[in-house]
Protein backbone atom coordinates (compact mmCIF):
# COMPACT_ATOMS: atom_id res chain seq x y z
CA UNK A 1 0.00 0.00 0.00
CA UNK A 2 1.24 3.80 -0.86
CA UNK A 3 1.31 6.94 1.08
CA UNK A 4 -2.19 7.74 -0.17
CA UNK A 5 -3.66 4.54 1.90
CA UNK A 6 -1.67 5.45 4.40
CA UNK A 7 -2.95 9.13 4.49
CA UNK A 8 -6.42 8.25 4.22
CA UNK A 9 -6.05 5.44 7.37
CA UNK A 10 -5.25 8.21 9.96
CA UNK A 11 -7.30 10.76 8.00
CA UNK A 12 -10.35 8.84 7.93
CA UNK A 13 -10.97 8.14 11.88
CA UNK A 14 -9.69 11.82 12.38
CA UNK A 15 -12.61 13.12 10.22
CA UNK A 16 -15.03 10.72 12.69
CA UNK A 17 -13.44 11.80 16.11
CA UNK A 18 -14.02 14.95 14.85
CA UNK A 19 -17.53 14.82 13.88
CA UNK A 20 -18.57 13.40 17.09
CA UNK A 21 -16.79 15.70 19.11
CA UNK A 22 -18.67 18.33 17.63
CA UNK A 23 -21.57 16.72 19.03
CA UNK A 24 -19.90 16.65 22.45
CA UNK A 25 -18.07 20.10 23.24
CA UNK A 26 -20.07 23.16 23.11
CA UNK A 27 -19.89 25.01 20.24
CA UNK A 28 -19.06 28.22 22.23
CA UNK A 29 -15.77 26.25 23.44
CA UNK A 30 -14.85 25.07 20.31
CA UNK A 31 -12.35 26.40 18.06
CA UNK A 32 -13.85 25.34 15.17
CA UNK A 33 -17.60 25.11 14.07
CA UNK A 34 -19.83 22.27 16.07
CA UNK A 35 -22.83 23.14 13.61
CA UNK A 36 -24.87 19.52 13.62
CA UNK A 37 -24.61 19.44 9.56
CA UNK A 38 -21.39 20.17 9.86
CA UNK A 39 -20.57 17.17 12.12
CA UNK A 40 -22.37 14.65 10.31
CA UNK A 41 -20.93 15.74 7.05
CA UNK A 42 -17.38 14.67 8.98
CA UNK A 43 -18.61 11.28 10.35
CA UNK A 44 -20.25 10.80 6.83
CA UNK A 45 -16.67 11.66 4.92
CA UNK A 46 -14.63 9.52 7.53
CA UNK A 47 -16.61 6.42 6.88
CA UNK A 48 -16.92 6.70 3.54
CA UNK A 49 -12.84 6.98 3.32
CA UNK A 50 -13.18 4.20 5.56
CA UNK A 51 -14.83 2.29 2.88
CA UNK A 52 -12.45 2.99 0.12
CA UNK A 53 -9.79 2.11 2.49
CA UNK A 54 -11.67 -1.56 2.99
CA UNK A 55 -11.75 -1.50 -0.98
CA UNK A 56 -7.49 -1.68 -1.34
CA UNK A 57 -8.08 0.16 -4.56
CA UNK A 58 -5.47 2.44 -4.80
CA UNK A 59 -7.06 4.68 -8.04
CA UNK A 60 -10.60 5.29 -5.48
CA UNK A 61 -8.48 5.99 -2.25
CA UNK A 62 -6.44 8.43 -4.41
CA UNK A 63 -9.84 10.14 -5.70
CA UNK A 64 -11.21 10.09 -2.12
CA UNK A 65 -8.10 12.20 -1.30
CA UNK A 66 -7.94 14.44 -4.27
CA UNK A 67 -11.75 14.69 -3.92
CA UNK A 68 -12.03 15.47 -0.34
CA UNK A 69 -8.92 18.31 -0.60
CA UNK A 70 -10.97 19.99 -3.09
CA UNK A 71 -13.92 19.99 -1.18
CA UNK A 72 -11.94 21.43 1.98
CA UNK A 73 -10.37 23.86 -0.55
CA UNK A 74 -14.19 25.08 -1.83
CA UNK A 75 -15.46 24.92 2.13
CA UNK A 76 -12.52 27.60 2.50
CA UNK A 77 -13.50 29.68 -0.35
CA UNK A 78 -17.05 29.10 0.56
CA UNK A 79 -16.70 30.42 3.94
CA UNK A 80 -15.11 33.90 3.51
CA UNK A 81 -17.70 34.28 0.19
CA UNK A 82 -20.89 33.46 2.18
CA UNK A 83 -21.39 30.60 0.01
CA UNK A 84 -23.14 27.26 0.20
CA UNK A 85 -23.48 25.53 2.95
CA UNK A 86 -22.21 28.44 5.12
CA UNK A 87 -25.45 28.86 6.97
CA UNK A 88 -25.58 25.03 7.53
CA UNK A 89 -21.90 24.64 8.56
CA UNK A 90 -21.16 27.91 10.45
CA UNK A 91 -17.07 27.76 9.84
CA UNK A 92 -15.07 29.60 12.04
CA UNK A 93 -11.23 31.21 11.16
CA UNK A 94 -10.25 27.86 12.45
CA UNK A 95 -11.85 25.96 10.12
CA UNK A 96 -10.58 27.79 7.25
CA UNK A 97 -6.84 27.70 7.97
CA UNK A 98 -7.79 23.67 8.57
CA UNK A 99 -9.01 23.40 5.44
CA UNK A 100 -6.59 25.30 3.21
CA UNK A 101 -3.96 22.97 5.22
CA UNK A 102 -5.83 19.47 4.75
CA UNK A 103 -6.92 20.31 1.51
CA UNK A 104 -3.57 21.56 -0.11
CA UNK A 105 -2.32 18.34 1.15
CA UNK A 106 -4.77 15.80 0.36
CA UNK A 107 -4.73 16.88 -3.11
CA UNK A 108 -0.97 16.94 -3.12
CA UNK A 109 -0.31 13.27 -1.80
CA UNK A 110 -3.69 12.53 -4.30
CA UNK A 111 -2.20 14.51 -7.21
CA UNK A 112 1.50 13.71 -7.41
CA UNK A 113 2.41 10.22 -5.16
CA UNK A 114 0.92 7.04 -7.39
Amino acid sequence: MGLNYYVLLAFAPILILVGILGFIVPEKKSLTSGAHAYNVFHIAFGIIGLGAIYTGNNDLIRSFNIGFGLIDLYQAVASRCGWFPIQQFRWKKADDILHVVIGLGLVAVGVFVS
